[in-house]
């Protein structure tokens, strides 16, 4: 899952003074910069050091990190789930990788798998900084409406128990059962039951600081939350959506019908025959990733087309 490669441990502070930690891929001389955000409790390890050696052999500095509270990062309560906070911090991230002396701070792409992408996509609707944005597989809706007010009172509840001094409650993101008390993502359904099979392998596949559990109150955070409405102001950055034709954790539908919605320029590539998690690997990985790059070297050149 993380091979041995040629990055660099690195750290650095969010405005708060969070310290997140991550592997920079550093490429030989100044240029391009491509910042990757994991997946829903993610860590770096998971998927995309694969993904950031292909950038650095292209001559692209690649960053992959752990968001706040997950993983090598500090942050408390660990592993909540705040997608404003963490918003935030692709912010800082920026301001980062633009000390370093292999980054052209005019050169610098967001890219983000999963929730990741989702998160990508909303830091960028503010930050101009950002020259090209990558969604893969963005996660878009969270809640169910027919898990709507249960869950509504279980957090609730659970800040309630809180403030009597209790600890707060945590769970695995998916049971075994592939399912959670929101519905988000595939729960209860295939997407789901496949999740819960890879968060419980990630231990055995090199990713040590990974927990299998996050607070109920992520739930809450998420709850606060409208990115559809965020996406709307991305309407500067080029953006690519990469879609898995057979994703069963965020329907291939949705996915399209948010990216009709962004202003050119802007690219959509359908992975045909990939799911959620194989959209990154296997037969047709080199074409999915070669697609990207393009479209970031185009975006930077300023040459896009628009499409139809």
């Amino acid at each position: 899952m993380a091979p041995i490669s040629n990055y660099e441990k690195v750290e650095f502070k969010t405005i708060d003074g969070t310290t997140l930690r991550g592997w920079l891929y550093a490429a030989s001389g100044r240029g391009p910069t491509i910042i990757m955000t994991p997946g829903f409790n993610c860590v770096k390890e998971m998927l995309l050091p694969e993904v950031a050696e292909k950038f650095q052999s292209l001559g692209y500095t690649a960053l992959v990190y752990d968001p706040r509270s997950i993983g090598d990062s500090d942050g408390l309560p660990r592993n909540q789930i705040d997608p404003l906070k963490q918003i935030e911090d692709l912010a800082d991230i920026v301001t980062y990788v633009t000390t370093l002396p292999s980054v052209d701070p005019r050169l610098i792409s967001l890219w983000g798998m999963s929730f990741g992408g989702t998160i990508s996509a909303c830091a960028a609707a503010v930050d101009r900084r950002v020259k090209a944005l990558v969604m893969v597989c963005p996660i878009l809706s969270f809640f169910n409406p027919k898990k709507r007010e249960k869950a509504f009172a279980q957090l609730i509840k659970d800040r309630q128990s809180q403030l009597r001094g209790n600890e707060a409650f945590t769970l695995p993101p998916f049971n075994s059962k592939g399912e959670n008390p929101i519905g988000m993502a595939g729960s209860g359904g295939p997407g789901g039951v496949e999740a819960y099979g890879f968060m419980n392998a990630v231990l055995d596949r090199g990713a040590p600081n990974f927990r299998n559990r996050i607070t109920l109150q992520s739930y809450y955070k998420l709850a606060m939350w409208q990115p559809k409405e965020l996406l709307k102001l991305v309407d500067v950055t080029p953006v690519m959506m990469v879609t898995p034709e057979l994703d069963a954790m965020s329907p291939p539908n949705e996915q399209l019908e948010a990216f009709e919605k962004f202003k050119q320029p802007k690219r959509f590539f359908l992975a045909k025959g990939k799911g959620h998690l194989t959209v990154l690997s296997g037969e047709g990985s080199d074409e999915i990733l070669d697609s990207q790059i393009d479209f970031i070297k185009s975006a930077f050149k300023g040459t896009l087309e628009t499409t139809s």
